[in-house]
């Protein structure tokens, strides 16, 4: 069996060094992943037509990846399981959305999704949301990916998972989850 890689993508106008990305890194380092955090300051800035051609070309995707999207990046997760040939193991998208959740501009997302093919890349999908997200990532967000593409649906009452004013040093869920 191939290594397994873990591909784990921050959120808007974040880095890899933040809440529980590094903690994260280092369980599934310790358990043989072979672990990439990229940072992507054009994330949710640049729009999603021109910059995921970029994100597609740094990796490379197969069935013993696991994708990990906080915020911003688990709706990039979208556009990219969209897009790459491979069928990856697991997608976990961590306050993630489908539509803007709120007033801000959202180029990261897009226009429409072609539903059958993300459901098609992935073996099993995990949408974990909190009721009480700041940002509108709420679990109405994650329902609403949940109602096209099946998988599983976590609601939390965990705010963002992590922002500039909630630490969120660990995420043990997340690591129970992962295979």
């Amino acid at each position: 069996m191939a290594q397994r890689k873990a591909i784990i993508f921050h959120g808007t106008g974040a880095n890899p060094d933040v809440v529980w990305l590094p903690w994260l890194r280092r369980r599934l380092a310790e358990r043989g992943y072979a672990v990439e955090a990229p940072h992507h300051p054009g994330l949710n800035v640049e729009p999603v037509a021109t910059f995921l051609p970029r994100v597609l070309a740094d990796h490379t995707f197969d069935e013993d990846t696991v994708l990990v999207g906080h915020s911003g990046g688990a709706a990039l997760l979208l556009a990219l399981l969209q897009h790459i040939e491979a069928r990856v193991d697991q997608a976990f998208l961590v306050a993630g959305y489908c539509t803007p959740p709120n007033a801000a501009d959202e180029p990261v997302l897009q226009d429409a999704y072609d539903w059958s093919a993300i459901r098609a890349h992935v073996r099993d999908l995990y949408f974990i949301n909190s009721r009480d997200d700041p940002y509108g990532c709420d679990d109405q967000q994650g329902r609403a990916m949940f109602d096209r593409l099946g998988g599983t649906q976590i609601v939390r009452d965990d705010g963002h998972f992590g922002d500039v004013d909630q630490p969120f040093e660990t995420f043990e869920l997340l690591d129970r989850l992962i295979d």
